[in-house]
């Protein structure tokens, strides 16, 4: 499998979790079939707001983000270059009554056996509700 076809397949497993976030019962572990694209023990996300996570803090932040969220995405290019994959979505989501779309940019880097062990997000968006910022109260920016 290249590496761009993990990206791929890292954004389809997402929106089938994020989708299945909604059924009671789920929790951290569900995020299972990401984990196994992901060096967990190195893993680091910098996000929209240059905020750190280690696969512990993301999953967290996964879980409490698509258990309240509706998530799709339309594709528009993947790149590689050596061991990064550079994927561009627009993405739409909906919190609540606040929605938006977006225009964005992920970085992909992987480790020399094929595992994801960062990814660092970059967006095109309107200026955020400061309601919908609620959900990264706790995080360390």
């Amino acid at each position: 499998m290249t590496l761009s076809q993990t990206v791929l397949d890292y954004s389809a497993v997402m929106k089938r979790l994020v989708d299945e976030a909604k059924q009671p019962g789920f929790s951290t572990e569900n995020w299972a079939p990401l984990a196994e694209l992901i060096d967990t023990q190195n893993f680091v996300r910098v996000g929209n707001f240059k905020e750190v996570m280690n696969w512990g803090e993301y999953v967290a932040f996964l879980t409490n983000w698509a258990t309240s969220s509706e998530w799709e995405s339309d594709f528009k290019r993947v790149t590689q270059a050596g061991n990064v994959v550079f994927l561009e979505l627009e993405e739409r989501s909906r919190i609540g009554e606040f929605s938006n779309s977006v225009n964005s940019v992920s970085v992909y880097e992987f480790d020399p056996s094929g595992k994801i062990t960062r990814i660092d997000v970059y967006l095109q968006m309107a200026l955020p509700d400061p309601d919908m910022l609620a959900s990264y109260e706790g995080v360390e920016i």
